[in-house]
């Protein structure tokens, strides 16, 4: 089946075998009976696409999604925006289990590669949606299921092959259900790709293990996954100029003369990084109303941005002070009758973390009453630290002698009760209480000392009136509270968000046609939106911003039209505004008044049109439209990010076979038919200049884009036996 908004209850979304295994996201996954706003993607609907690219690639055809990449082709570094809100505000989850960096609130998905081929099925929520665990949902929850338990024995080899020298081949295979209680699965996976970007290059593996006991009232799985990525950095971006006459032109690792001219390149300007998960998960069936799922967790990643710091750039261009000796500790000297203060460097930038932690939850369930409570404690401990590998003044400096080194914690504590209750055959009603505890240490000369404590209540809830069997509609309110990130608090002093969610939604279901529509209105307080400018790793700043708010309307369908046809679209129009916005432009404060909210399109559309010749054969014709957005909060037009679209089209055939050989699925992915100079991201930013003109302060803005790759393909094998 395709991909389906608004599906039906989740014993539907993968069929009879793997129930037991939905146990462990059913405490934070909802159903049409509650009053959230959701989108339900499963194995088989991304199946035909899963050909390298991120999973966030992989979801741009859901409602209100706006994706990003990079390297330009959707393979290395990746990004995800749901209603205008970026990744640090949706809220992701694995298994139940928090995924979201506890830091940044980010989630990078290159250190997890072909995660998708573990992947069962996946949850939108959008908006703040149901309570879950780890940081709080301020634009949308995406919670995953892995790999359910396979009764049969099974092995299967995948390779594709495309633009940019991208290869990845995944082997993976289950032992089936040995004695008819235990199975041992697993997964191994290779990406290549030279990216669409000068030198964007990703070397990316992964792995997944899984072993898994089942009866009739019990399920425990033991899980082992995780990868190492390793990629060349392509977060700088180019200017409109270079935008107009070198689009895949990569600034990244520049090495220049003393007369600033180009040399070349650092070969290894990258990013460095592994991660390892562990995960043990328990669901026990008491009876027949009752039912338990505990899981306990921990992450160890580490890894480095290696960066080259040029000399020359730094004094006549970054004017950041990083070539300064004194910037890695070390003294001036002089040399030759010259006091050296400067100089060209290599460094490694490290993070060092570990996250660990338990969430549970007891779901009780009769005819007319579902009832949840659940929670968990969560626990992460970060070092930061830079080392010098090299550098060509080096004053008696000893080999990977450290700069800088900081630590940090964070403890996350929730506890959550959720009860929909049927008060009659057509009415239905939902309340879920959440209180959350954050407690944030960190001791970063760019954070400087941060000691807090943050207490949150979000409660929410909401009414669902079954008109007929065909057709309900809902409504909800809930209040989230989101707590600043690590780059909020190098960024300034940050105050923490509350957002009031109000929904209001139609459906309609039946065999062939399901229809979706909502409007939805985000009231916030004290939002951090992004500014439109990064950090000098390429991290997005925020600022609080006072009074802000999202109004919009989502209509998404799934007609199936005859035997062959099958048309899925969707469209997302909005209203995302700050409220009395204040900006200080050539030395004087302004009052803007009502602005657009940074990287917030008030239209999104997306559509994905199947037509099936035979049983065995798809073609898939997919679209998205992305409307004009601006990169910063004072609408100036120097930051107006253009209107972009896209096609692809995407080919599946399948062959079954009766020997050894069980099936040959072929596929593949055209992507961007019409070759469109697209440019889905960028950054925006402005600085005083009162150099040029003594006297006189003048206000510059500057701007850099992401463009993406033009016409590109991916074709892929998979052989299952």
């Amino acid at each position: 089946m395709a991909l389906q908004a608004q599906e039906q209850p989740l014993d539907s979304l993968t069929g009879k075998k793997v129930v037991l295994d939905e146990v462990f996201v059913s405490a934070i996954r909802v159903t049409n009976e509650t009053p959230v706003t959701f989108s339900n993607l499963t194995k088989a609907a991304v199946a035909s696409r899963n050909l390298g690219q991120d999973i966030p690639i992989l979801m741009n055809f859901l409602p209100s999604v706006v994706t990003t990449s990079d390297a330009g082709a959707g393979i290395g570094y990746t990004g995800i925006r749901v209603r205008g809100s970026d990744a640090t505000r949706v809220n992701v989850t694995i298994n139940g289990i928090p995924y979201n960096d506890a830091e940044s609130h980010g989630t990078f998905w290159v250190n997890m590669p072909d995660f998708t081929s573990s992947t069962e099925s996946l949850q939108l929520q959008r908006g703040v949606g149901s309570s879950t665990n780890g940081a709080g949902a301020f634009g949308a929850s995406l919670n995953l299921l892995t790999d359910a338990v396979s009764e049969e024995a099974y092995g299967q080899i995948s390779s594709s092959v495309g633009s940019f020298n991208t290869l990845k081949n995944t082997l993976k295979f289950s032992t089936g259900l040995l004695n008819n209680h235990i199975e041992i699965a697993g997964r191994l996976s290779k990406i290549t790709s030279d990216g669409y970007i000068d030198r964007a290059s990703s070397k990316l593996e992964s792995y997944f293990l899984q072993g898994s006991y089942k009866d009739d009232n019990t399920l425990i799985k033991g899980l082992l996954f995780g990868g190492h990525e390793i990629t060349y950095q392509a977060w700088f971006g180019v200017d409109a100029e270079t935008l107009k006459t070198d689009r895949t032109y990569n600034p990244a690792g520049g090495k220049f003369d003393n007369n600033g001219n180009l040399e070349g390149f650092y070969e290894n300007q990258v990013d460095d990084y592994k991660q390892d998960h562990a995960q043990l998960l328990w669901n026990q069936k008491l009876n027949s109303f009752w039912r338990t799922n505990i899981a306990l967790h921990y992450t160890h990643g580490r890894g480095f941005f290696e960066e080259y710091v040029d000399d020359w750039y730094d004094n006549n261009v970054a004017f950041s002070g990083d070539s300064q000796l004194s910037f890695i500790g070390r003294e001036n000297f002089m040399l030759n009758g010259q006091e050296i203060t400067t100089t060209d460097y290599t460094r490694r930038r490290w993070l060092d973390n570990d996250f660990y932690g338990a969430v549970f939850s007891a779901n009780y369930v009769n005819k007319a009453f579902n009832f949840i409570v659940g929670g968990g404690w969560n626990n992460y401990e970060g070092d930061h630290f830079g080392e010098v590998v090299w550098a060509r003044f080096a004053n008696n400096a000893e080999y990977n002698e450290r700069y800088y080194d900081d630590s940090s914690t964070k403890t996350d504590f929730n506890m959550y009760t959720k009860a929909n209750y049927k008060l009659n055959d057509r009415f239905s009603v939902y309340g879920d209480l959440q209180y959350r505890t954050v407690g944030y240490q960190a001791n970063g000369e760019e954070t400087g000392l941060v000691d807090e404590r943050f207490n949150f209540f979000n409660p929410k809830a909401g009414i669902t009136l079954d008109v007929n069997k065909h057709n309900n509609v809902y409504f909800s309110y809930a209040v989230a509270h989101r707590e600043p990130n690590r780059n909020d608090y190098e960024n300034g002093s940050p105050k923490p968000e509350r957002l009031n969610d109000f929904e209001l939604g139609w459906r309609y279901v039946t065999p062939d046609v399901q229809v979706s529509t909502n409007a939805y209105f985000m009231n916030y307080k004290n939002q951090l939106v992004l500014t439109g400018a990064l950090n000098d790793v390429g991290a997005p700043l925020r600022e609080n911003v006072g009074d802000s708010y999202r109004l919009g309307l989502e209509i998404d369908a799934n007609i199936q039209w005859g035997d062959a046809f099958q048309i899925s679209p969707n469209i997302a129009i909005s209203t995302n505004k700050n409220q009395d916005f204040v900006f200080q432009r050539d030395g004087v404060l302004q009052h803007l008044g009502s602005t657009n909210i940074a990287f917030s399109p008030n239209l999104v559309i997306g559509n994905r049109l199947t037509y099936s010749p035979a049983k065995n054969v798809q073609i898939s014709a997919l679209t998205k439209y992305v409307g004009e957005q601006y990169m910063g909060n004072i609408d100036a037009k120097s930051s107006i990010l253009k209107a972009y679209s896209q096609s692809d089209v995407n080919v599946n055939y399948e062959i079954t076979c009766n020997g050894v050989v069980k099936s040959i699925t072929l596929s593949g992915l055209l992507n961007n038919i019409f070759n469109q100079k697209n440019v889905t991201n960028g950054y925006f930013f402005t600085y005083d200049d009162d150099f040029s003109n003594p006297g006189t302060i003048t206000t510059i803005e500057g701007a850099g884009y992401y463009p993406q790759a033009g016409t590109n393909f991916l074709l892929g094998a998979t052989v299952r036996f």
